[in-house]
C-alpha cells in the first residue's frame, strides 16, 4: 500500500512538472494606473494559480509562457482596490492587459492578520479588525502610538501619574493589565514596557495598527482578554523618503520639538528592501496651576514650580528589511532602539534625589523580530517561524526630600535628611523578552462544503524582569514562562457564511494546570456590503505584576507600593459579543455603520486591597474578587463623499462593575464601579481634501464622568474622598497645503493646528510635594499650537 501511494505521488509530481514545462508562447504585457498615474509594485496574478509578478518602478508588468485557456487576471495592492478582469490566453499570442485600480479610502479591503492569524480582508474575517495608517495617525497629529490610539472605537488612552505621566490603554471598559500590545505580531511589549511604551513608539515607526477587541483575540493568549493591539512597522513598497519638523508650544509655557526622518530602498526586482526610521523629540516641563491646601482648610489656585507634564528627552530609529529569494519565500527581520529620558516632580536642574518631588526615568530598548516563510503545494500550504524579543535597562528615581514640617525634632529631620542623601532611593531595572514559534497552514479546497483553512502552531515565551530600590525595601523578581498550542479552523461554507473555531493551550509556570481557551466565531455575509459577526471566547490573566503593579506613586505624604498576594490565582475570562456591519458604496459616497453589543464576565478578578501604610507610605495588595461584568455597545459612523470629505467615529456606552463592592481606600465606602472608567467614551474625526494639495481635519475626543479615589496631602486638614470627574470634550484642528517640486520629484508640506482647543484641562491637581500623583483624569494636554513641514517624495 505504501508503495502504490508513494508511486503516485511520483507520478503526480512528474505530470505536474510535464505540464509547467510545456512552453505556450503566450504572453500577457500591460500597465496599472491610479488617478492617470502608474502604481509600481502592484502585484498581478492568474487567479486560482501560483503564477504571478509584479509591476516594475515604471508601473508596467509581463508574464511569460502562460497556460491556454479562460483565466481571471487579478491587479492588488495594499491601499487600493483588487481588480479582476477576465482574460482568454492563446499559444503563441501576446495580449496587452492594462488595469486602472481605485483607492480604497475607507480601507474595507484591505487585507489583515491580527484577527485569525492569517491574512483576510477586513469584510470577510469573522472577527472585527479595526485600523489606523500612518495617514490617520496624520490626520490627528499623533507623534506616537499613545496619541494615535485615541482615534479607535472602544478604546480609551489616559494619564495616569501627574508626576511622571505614563500612560495606560483601556479596551472595552478594561485595564491596561486587560490589553496585550504586539510590535509585528509578536508580544514583545512586555508589562514594564507597558508603563512608558505607548509613548515611546514614535508614529513614523508605524505602518499601520491593527485592533481586535474582546474575546474574539483569545488565540494570542495570556492578557488579550480586553482585547489585541497589533502594531504593523514600515515595509519596503517603493523607494521614497520623508523628513517632519514639528514644534509645539504647550499652553504658551513649554516647548516640544519632533524631529522625524523614513527612507525606504527597494531593489530593482522587487524581492529585497528595507524600511528606515528615526525620531527625535525634546520636551521642556509644564507646570499647570492647582490646588493649595492650607492649614486652615481653604485652598489657594496657584502654580507650584512641580510638574504636570514631565520633561522629555527620546531618540529612536530601526528598520524593516524584506527579502524573498523566491516568489515561494519570505525573510523578514525588524529591529528597534529607544531611549528616553524622563524627569516629572519640582522643576530644577538639581540632581533628581536633591529636588523636593521627582520622578526620574531613564529607557534603553532593544527590540527586534525574524520571521520566515514558505509556500508550497500550489500556494495551499505554508510554513512560517519566529523569533522575536526585546532587551530593557532602566534606570530609575521616585523620592521626596525630607521636609522639616513632617517632623516633631531637628534631630529626627537631621537622621532622615543623611540618610536620604547616603542612601537616595535610586533604583535599576533589568527585562528581557523572548518569543520563538512555529505556525503551520493548508488550505482544503473541498472540506464537507466549502474550503476550510487550518492552522495550526506552537510558541514559548520567556519574560524576565529585576527591579530594585533598596532604600524602599522594594524589588520585583519575576521569570515567566508560557508554552503554548493552538489550532484553528477558518471554514467558509459559501461565499455568505464562515464558521471560525479555534482553541489556544497555554501552560504557564505560575499557574499549576494548562489552561484551555476555546473561541467560535460565526460571519454571515448579506450581499456585499453587510456582515453580521457573532463571537465567544474565553481567556485568563496569569497572577503575575502588570505595569500598573510595578509603578511607584506619589500619595499622602509618601509613595505607594504594590505586592502579590501570597495565594494569588489567575483570573478567568467569558466574552461574548455580537455585531452588524453596514458599508454601501456608490459612484460619488461609501457611507457605513458598525453596530457591536459585548459582554465580559470576569472569575477572579484582580483587585488593589488597601494594606495599610509604613514609613515610605501607602501599601496595597493585589488580590483575587468575587468577580467583575463589564458589558456594553460601541457604535462607529463613517462615511466619504466624493474623497472630498471623510467621517470616521465611534462611540460606547458601557458598565464596569464588580460582583460584591471592593475597598479602594482604607476606611472609606466599598464600591462596585470600576475606578477611572467612564460610562460614556468616543470620538471623531472630519477630514476636508477641497483641492489636490490642500488638506485638513476636525477631530474630537469625549470622556464621560469617572470615578476616582484621593488621598488628601494633610489628612489633619482635609480627610482622603471619594471624587467623581465631570465629563469632558477635547476639539483639534489641523490644516496643511504641500507645494509640489517637480524637479526633485519631491514635495514639500506646511502644516500647522492646535490639539485641544477649548483649553479643557484638570483644575484640581494637588500642589506641591506631598501630592496625590495617581489622582489624574483630563487630557492629555492643555491647549497646544503646533506648525511643522515634511519634506517627501512623490
Amino acid at each position: 500500500m505504501k508503495k502504490i501511494v508513494y508511486m503516485a505521488a511520483v507520478l503526480i509530481c512528474l505530470s505536474a512538472k510535464s505540464i509547467y514545462a510545456q512552453r505556450t508562447d503566450a504572453n500577457i504585457f500591460g500597465h496599472v494606473q491610479s488617478n492617470h498615474e502608474h502604481v509600481p509594485f502592484v502585484t498581478i496574478a492568474v487567479k486560482g494559480t501560483t503564477i504571478g509578478t509584479t509591476t516594475d518602478e515604471s508601473g508596467h508588468y509581463l508574464l511569460t509562457n502562460l497556460p491556454v485557456g479562460k483565466h481571471t487576471l487579478v491587479a492588488q495592492s495594499v491601499g487600493y482596490k483588487p481588480t479582476e478582469k477576465e482574460i482568454e490566453i492563446e499559444a503563441g499570442k501576446s495580449i496587452e492587459v492594462n488595469f486602472e485600480i481605485e483607492e480604497d479610502v475607507m480601507k474595507l479591503n484591505d487585507f489583515v492578520v491580527t484577527g485569525t492569524r492569517t491574512f483576510r480582508r477586513r469584510t470577510e474575517t469573522p472577527i472585527i479588525v479595526n485600523v489606523i495608517d500612518s495617514r490617520g495617525l496624520d490626520a490627528v497629529q499623533a507623534c506616537n502610538l499613545s496619541e494615535g490610539l485615541r482615534f479607535q472605537p472602544g478604546l480609551r488612552v489616559e494619564t495616569d501619574c501627574q508626576t511622571c505621566g505614563y500612560t495606560q490603554l483601556r479596551m472595552n471598559g478594561l485595564g491596561g493589565g486587560y490589553s496585550q500590545i504586539l510590535v509585528n505580531g509578536r508580544p514583545v511589549f512586555s508589562p514594564l514596557i507597558g508603563l512608558y511604551g505607548m509613548e515611546q513608539i514614535p508614529a513614523n515607526m508605524v505602518e499601520r495598527i491593527e485592533v481586535v477587541r474582546g474575546g474574539g483575540s483569545a488565540l494570542y493568549g495570556s492578557s488579550a482578554i480586553g482585547g489585541t493591539v497589533n502594531v504593523i512597522t514600515q515595509i519596503p513598497t517603493k523607494s521614497d523618503y520623508e523628513v517632519t519638523f514639528t514644534t509645539n508650544s504647550i499652553n504658551g509655557a513649554a516647548t516640544d520639538n519632533v524631529l522625524t526622518a523614513n527612507t525606504t530602498m527597494l531593489s530593482k526586482n522587487g524581492k529585497a528592501g528595507v524600511s528606515l526610521f528615526a525620531n527625535r523629540r525634546v520636551r521642556d516641563f509644564y507646570d499647570h496651576p492647582g490646588i493649595t491646601l492650607r492649614n486652615d482648610g481653604t485652598t489657594l489656585i496657584e502654580k507650584d514650580n512641580f510638574s504636570e507634564i514631565p520633561k522629555l528627552e527620546s531618540n529612536s530609529f530601526g528598520g524593516n528589511l524584506i527579502f524573498n529569494p523566491t516568489p515561494d519565500q519570505k525573510l523578514e527581520a525588524n529591529f528597534s532602539s529607544l531611549y528616553e529620558y524622563r524627569y516629572g516632580g519640582e522643576m530644577t536642574k538639581k540632581e533628581a534625589h536633591l529636588a523636593q518631588q521627582s520622578e526620574e526615568r531613564t529607557h534603553n530598548i532593544l527590540m527586534g523580530g525574524l520571521d520566515y516563510q514558505i509556500n508550497f503545494n500550489n500556494d495551499n500550504s505554508s510554513f512560517i517561524t519566529y523569533l522575536a524579543g526585546q532587551k530593557t535597562k532602566r534606570n530609575h528615581y521616585t523620592g521626596l526630600y525630607p521636609a522639616r514640617e513632617d517632623f516633631d525634632t531637628p534631630a529626627e529631620f537631621a537622621e532622615a535628611e543623611s540618610e536620604h542623601l547616603k542612601n537616595p532611593p535610586y533604583g535599576y531595572t533589568s527585562n528581557h523578552t523572548l518569543q520563538a514559534g512555529i505556525q503551520f497552514n493548508h488550505r482544503l479546497e473541498n472540506f464537507i462544503r466549502g474550503a476550510n483553512v487550518l492552522t495550526v502552531g506552537a510558541e514559548y515565551l520567556l519574560d524576565d524582569i529585576q527591579d530594585s530600590i533598596p532604600h524602599y525595601r522594594f524589588g520585583v523578581d519575576q521569570t515567566t514562562k508560557n508554552a503554548a498550542a493552538f489550532l484553528q479552523s477558518d471554514w467558509s461554507l459559501s461565499n455568505a457564511f464562515t464558521v471560525l473555531t479555534g482553541v489556544r493551550a497555554d501552560k504557564h509556570n505560575l499557574v499549576e494546570h494548562v489552561i484551555v481557551s476555546p473561541r467560535v466565531s460565526l460571519l454571515y455575509r448579506l450581499k456585499d456590503y453587510t456582515q453580521f459577526r457573532l463571537t465567544w471566547g474565553t481567556g485568563f490573566r496569569a497572577p503575575q505584576a502588570f505595569d500598573t503593579d510595578m509603578h511607584i506613586a506619589f500619595a499622602g505624604g509618601g509613595v505607594s507600593r504594590i505586592s502579590l498576594a501570597p495565594n494569588l490565582k489567575e483570573e478567568r475570562s467569558n466574552s461574548f459579543s455580537g455585531s452588524v456591519n453596514y458599508d454601501k458604496a456608490t459612484e460619488r459616497h461609501i457611507y457605513g455603520f458598525t453596530l457591536e453589543g459585548f459582554y465580559t464576565r470576569l472569575n477572579d478578578a484582580f483587585h488593589l486591597q488597601p494594606a495599610g501604610r509604613d514609613n515610605f507610605g501607602e501599601l496595597f495588595e493585589k488580590q483575587n474578587g468575587p468577580g467583575a461584568t463589564v458589558k456594553g455597545i460601541t457604535l462607529e459612523l463613517r462615511a466619504n463623499y466624493n474623497q472630498k470629505v471623510q467621517l470616521e467615529s465611534g462611540f460606547t456606552w458601557q458598565k464596569s462593575r464588580h460582583a460584591e463592592a471592593v475597598e479602594n481606600i482604607e476606611g472609606l465606602e466599598a464600591k462596585r464601579r470600576f475606578l477611572r472608567t467612564p460610562d460614556d467614551y468616543g470620538y471623531a474625526i472630519l477630514s476636508f481634501f477641497p483641492v489636490k494639495n490642500l488638506n485638513a481635519s476636525i477631530s474630537g475626543v469625549y470622556t464621560g464622568k469617572m470615578l476616582h479615589t484621593k488621598f488628601s496631602p494633610n489628612e489633619t486638614i482635609q480627610a482622603n474622598e471619594y471624587r467623581t470627574s465631570p465629563s469632558f470634550t477635547e476639539f483639534s484642528a489641523k490644516v496643511g497645503y504641500t507645494i509640489e517640486l517637480p524637479f526633485f520629484d519631491s514635495g514639500l508640506e506646511i502644516f500647522g493646528g492646535v490639539k485641544n482647543i477649548g483649553n479643557f484641562y484638570q483644575n484640581d491637581f494637588d500642589n506641591y510635594r506631598n501630592r496625590d500623583s495617581d489622582y489624574t483624569w483630563g487630557p492629555g494636554l492643555p491647549r497646544t499650537f503646533y506648525v511643522g513641514f515634511k519634506v517627501m517624495s512623490l
